[in-house]
């Protein structure tokens, strides 16, 4: 099968994007790990990064996120987590995981030893408010569809806080 990333039609707009860890590998079990991802993403907000809503899960995370050139920032985002994620499981000797991360890389991916994150972030355009307002709800629902929890806003790693008028981890853009 060909390798497929999907397209990214206007750079600038707002997409929702999926990030899956390479074989659905549970990584984002830890805060720490969870951390990796959040300060990286309040990196790039400081630097023009737009986020609307996202959800982090053991496996992968979903995001809503608008920027000047989108594509740049996801493998800016996808390159910098990638490294300090295997870095945090070099340095706490997490050799299970590391080496799933070598077995599962793609053969094409030759550069490192490890590959993280899958390839592609499945990227879809939101055209208008309803759009967005379905996967906003989508994001949020998806803690609650694993039995995580009970309400949307109990989830720690999610934007459904914010919506909910509460302090989250992360800021967002509220402004459609």
């Amino acid at each position: 099968m060909g390798r497929s990333r999907y397209l990214i039609t206007d750079p600038t707009a707002p997409h929702f994007l999926t990030f899956t860890v390479l074989h659905w590998i549970p990584i984002f079990t830890r805060p720490d790990t969870v951390n990796i991802v959040l300060d990286s993403f309040r990196f790039l907000q400081k630097e023009n990064l737009k986020i609307y809503a996202w959800v982090i899960l053991e496996n992968h995370l979903h995001l809503i996120a608008q920027s000047d050139n989108l594509p740049r920032d996801i493998q800016r985002f996808k390159s910098f987590t990638a490294r300090e994620l295997l870095n945090y499981l070099q340095q706490h000797n997490v050799k299970r995981l590391l080496d799933q991360f070598s077995f599962y890389k793609k053969a094409h991916k030759t550069e490192s030893q490890h590959q993280f994150w899958q390839e592609g972030v499945h990227p879809e355009l939101i055209q208008n408010p309803e759009i967005m307002r379905q996967k906003v709800e989508y994001i949020h629902a998806n803690p609650v569809k694993r039995g995580y929890v009970d309400f949307a806003e109990h989830w720690r790693y999610s934007s459904a806080r914010n919506f909910a008028g509460n302090a989250g981890l992360l800021g967002i853009c509220k402004n459609w």
